[in-house]
């Protein structure tokens, strides 16, 4: 149990937005984008289903994560912990130059910590921080790679198990998760029986000021019951595919979910560029609250920018 309040604290940051001390990063690609118009799509081939089986077929987006380990890139990372008034009580700046190649694979340009941040014994106050290292220190601290597809959880209670289970929650939403207790079938949004809660809309934009790209949002219906609407885990899920290619660009999740062992509210944001024709992430963004027996609870918002991608002789 332990194990699984890890693995879902990561996820679980959005912070509401009363009694904010500093501005929040909004997590949304729709700043990143301008859009056009409403889609009005005729082609017999082309329209929801076509987006719906994206998603769920893609390891782009996560890959895009290990091919990032290939270059040389700077990594900026702003973590805020805040107290039960929503005052900020913890921060965490880190400047960190990636190298792809050589002994030392990160070196810290800038390293600042104040407030309440660590324990006595020096290990993070937070789950939520703990795990924000598990991901990406060791993504900027591990050779690259080239794996197979995402596994989306299988393994019974091992390490690598929780690990595959967090990553379908962060670059899959949409899919199964087998052994996460009361949430693992609900992000499972576009069976038969779930797709009657939710609307479909897509819409034409510009990403980056010039790329084309498509919105496709789904969102739960407004005029379904509140018992219902509490049931549904993932309140919206939007997407940015590339017109050119079909490509996942951006991926924004509202998630909110509450029951007798855990109440989370998470907002979280993924996007990406090209480099020399490869697309990498640049902009990861979370806010959220999360809260679970016996222990504090957790409120945290975190940004982090990947700038300056540079190629460099492996």
């Amino acid at each position: 149990m332990k194990k699984i309040g890890l693995l879902v604290v990561f996820v679980l940051c959005y912070l509401k937005n009363s009694g904010q001390e500093i501005v929040r990063f909004n997590p949304d690609t729709i700043k990143t984008i301008q859009l056009d118009s409403a889609v009005n799509i005729t082609a017999q081939k082309f329209g929801v289903e076509t987006f719906i089986n994206a998603i769920i077929t893609d390891n782009s987006f996560y890959q895009a994560f290990r091919n990032m380990k290939k270059y040389g890139f700077i990594a900026e990372n702003r973590i805020f912990t805040y107290n039960k008034k929503n005052k900020v009580d913890g921060k965490i700046y880190r400047k960190i130059k990636h190298h792809p190649s050589g002994p030392v694979k990160m070196e810290y340009l800038v390293k600042q910590d104040t407030g309440k941040v660590y324990k006595k014994n020096g290990k993070y106050q937070l789950y939520t921080i703990e795990m924000f290292d598990y991901i990406f220190m060791n993504a900027y601290n591990s050779e690259f790679v080239a794996e197979g597809p995402m596994t989306t959880g299988k393994g019974g209670e091992s390490n690598e198990s929780y690990k595959s289970k967090l990553k379908t929650l962060i670059f899959a939403p949409g899919r199964p998760i087998k052994g996460l207790p009361f949430i693992g079938s609900k992000t499972q949004i576009f069976t038969a029986n779930m797709r009657q809660y939710y609307d479909y809309s897509y819409y034409s934009g510009t990403y980056l000021d010039s790329i084309p790209v498509y919105w496709f949002k789904v969102k739960v219906k407004p005029d379904l019951s509140n018992g219902t609407k509490d049931g549904l885990m993932i309140k919206e899920l939007t997407t940015i595919f590339d017109k050119r290619n079909f490509e996942i660009l951006g991926r924004y999740v509202d998630m909110k979910y509450s029951n007798m062992l855990f109440d989370f509210d998470v907002q979280m944001n993924i996007e990406m560029s090209y480099f020399e024709g490869e697309k990498l992430p640049s902009k990861i963004s979370y806010q959220g609250n999360w809260d679970y027996p016996f222990k504090k609870e957790e409120r945290a918002s975190f940004l982090i920018v990947h700038k300056d991608y540079q190629s460099e002789k492996r």
